[in-house]
C-alpha cells in the first residue's frame, strides 16, 4: 500500500499534465501514434469511488479526477475493498455521454471476485466483456507515461486497430509495474467496436 501513497503526488501531477496534453494540436498527437494489442476480454466487477466529469471540466479548477485520486490514497480506500481479485488499482472511464468531448464517469478502485460487502460510499461497476485495445506505456515517471499513452490513443486513426472506440468503458491498470512511480509502466484498455 505504500506504493499507492507514493503515487499520490505523481497522480496529482498527472492530472495537471493531462490538461496541458488536451490542449495540444492533433498533428502533434498523431506523431506519437502506436499500435495496440487487441484482445477479447471477459467482463469483471470493480468496486471503488466514482464521480461524473468531462475532459473540459478536468482542464479547469473544477476537475475531479485529481481529487478522487487524492481521496482514494489519503483515506487508504483500497484497504476497505473486500474480495479483491489482485493488488492492482484500476482507473475506470465509463458511461460516456458521447465521445471524448462529452461527460463520463470516472471510478478509481479495484477488481473484485464478489460484490458483496461493498463499503459505504463506494459503488459497484461492471466492466463489459468485449474487444479492447491495450496500449502499454513506456517506462518512466508515471505522470509522464500515462499522459503520453493517452496522446497516442487519441492519435490512432479510426481505420487502425484500436482506432474505432466504443466509448462504453476504458480503464487504466496500475499493477506491480507501477510500484515505482519514477519507473512505472501501465496498460490502458480502450473498449473498441
Amino acid at each position: 500500500m505504500a506504493f499507492y501513497k507514493r503515487n499520490l503526488l505523481a497522480s496529482l501531477v498527472l492530472v495537471c499534465a493531462v490538461a496541458a496534453v488536451w490542449a495540444q494540436p492533433a498533428a502533434l498527437q498523431k506523431e506519437r501514434a502506436m499500435k495496440p494489442k487487441v484482445v477479447e476480454e471477459s467482463g469483471f466487477t470493480v468496486v471503488g469511488i466514482e464521480a461524473r466529469t468531462s475532459n473540459a471540466k478536468e482542464m479547469s479548477p473544477d476537475g475531479v479526477i485529481g481529487k478522487q485520486w487524492a481521496r482514494f490514497m489519503q483515506d487508504n480506500l483500497a484497504t476497505r475493498i473486500q474480495n479483491k481479485a489482485d493488488s492492482s488499482i484500476l482507473a475506470l472511464y465509463s458511461d460516456y455521454a458521447s465521445d471524448k468531448d462529452g461527460e463520463y464517469t470516472f471510478l478509481i478502485g479495484a477488481r473484485v471476485t464478489s460484490a458483496k460487502d461493498v463499503p459505504a460510499g463506494m459503488v459497484v461497476k461492471e466492466v463489459p466483456a468485449g474487444r479492447y485495445a491495450i496500449f502499454t506505456s513506456n517506462k518512466g515517471l508515471v505522470a509522464k507515461i500515462v499522459v503520453e499513452t493517452w496522446q497516442q490513443i487519441w492519435a490512432v486513426p479510426k481505420s487502425s486497430p484500436g482506432g474505432s472506440r466504443a466509448y462504453k468503458t476504458d480503464f487504466e491498470v496500475y499493477d506491480e509495474r507501477a510500484a515505482n512511480p519514477q519507473d512505472a509502466q501501465v496498460d490502458v484498455h480502450i473498449g473498441i467496436k
